[in-house]
């Protein structure tokens, strides 16, 4: 079977977003199957306003017509709401070609961060777009249950997994940092709610791990916290292990996928109850929530690494993969769930 996944984000972006649709396609083709991607690096494009890292392709709609039509796809699967995710909904429908879709980020709360903007609005665009799909795919259980009630329809699981053997708690080693050591991993933006950490009272250090539009501010605004840039593969794995708690703050993500790379590592979880953590270490094993960010983080402490490695343990690319697969919309296998085995 071949699949041709649209989407808008990929690389060089480091995010959860590229790291998933990789981490799917790559199960996919060890299975036998055939994967094809539609991205903004196969066309010119532009720097997105206030976030230079994100291209926006400029494609037109004869291109994406030609791309899909030469791909011959069994199955369809439009990842993001960006210009290529357009003009490939735009395409299934007018041809009466079935897709799936997912809703990977939050973008009313992402916009409104940057411009006043109301997010009602934006919502309504969003399921507008999704609702022409024969499924949405979501990462947890909660933002199901969230969206359901913004009148959004045909949701469906998709969880995701984690590299258990990159990120091991065997690589923990002394960073040469006073302790306890706090850790954040992720893309240096607004969003992503970063002051919430670096505000609070904490003993020993603060460690940021990324790249991102503020970035800079954030290094002027706070002399004391050891930004490190963007690091990768066993360099990221050896920090991660080697804190002693991972902090989230973010309220705007739909899963988190560094808390799984944290807790793999044998490091616990401290972030507010929301969307993501609340599905991933909501039960107190692996973690610690509460709406005190710094009272979740000291209560972090105390929590055993190997629960937190055992609960890592629990989500694998593989399943990731057989649920990315049930849902696909195949009009030449009606509704049969496909296999990975297929």
């Amino acid at each position: 079977m071949k699949v041709l996944i649209v989407s808008d984000a990929w690389k060089p972006q480091i995010n959860g977003v590229v790291r998933t649709l990789e981490k799917v396609a790559e199960v996919l083709v060890d299975c036998g199957h055939e994967v094809e991607f539609l991205t903004p690096d196969q066309f010119p494009s532009l720097p997105m306003p206030t976030y230079r890292e994100i291209r926006l392709a400029l494609a037109t709609a004869s291109q994406i017509a030609e791309r899909i039509e030469r791909s011959g796809p069994d199955a369809i699967h439009i990842a993001t709401e960006g210009i290529l995710g357009h003009q490939a909904r735009r395409y299934c429908l007018r041809h009466g070609l079935p897709f799936t879709t997912s809703y990977h980020t939050r973008f009313p709360e992402f916009v409104r961060a940057r411009v006043p903007f109301p997010t009602n609005w934006t919502y309504a665009w969003l399921r507008r777009f999704h609702k022409a799909g024969s499924g949405m795919l979501v990462a947890t259980s909660s933002l199901a249950t969230e969206l359901r009630e913004r009148g959004f329809q045909n949701i469906r699981m998709w969880s995701r997994g984690v590299d258990s053997k990159l990120f091991h708690p065997s690589k923990r080693r002394d960073l040469g940092l006073p302790g306890p050591i706090f850790l954040n991993v992720g893309r240096v933006a607004v969003e992503k709610n970063l002051e919430a950490f670096l505000d609070i009272n904490l003993p020993g250090s603060k460690v940021v791990v990324g790249d991102g539009p503020e970035l800079v501010k954030l290094k002027d605004r706070y002399p004391d916290v050891h930004f490190l840039g963007a690091k990768g593969g066993e360099e990221l794995a050896r920090i991660y292990a080697s804190a002693d708690v991972f902090v989230f703050p973010s309220r705007t993500d739909t899963f988190g996928n560094v808390i799984l790379e944290a807790l793999a590592s044998g490091t616990p979880v401290a972030a507010f109850p929301v969307t993501g953590p609340v599905d991933i270490i909501g039960d107190g094993i692996g973690g610690f929530v509460s709406h005190d960010l710094s009272e979740a983080s000291l209560a972090a402490l105390g929590v055993s690494r190997h629960e937190a490695r055992a609960k890592a343990e629990m989500f694998d690319w593989n399943e990731c993969g057989r649920q990315f697969l049930d849902a696909l919309a195949l009009p030449q296998r009606g509704t049969e769930p496909i296999s990975l085995s297929t």
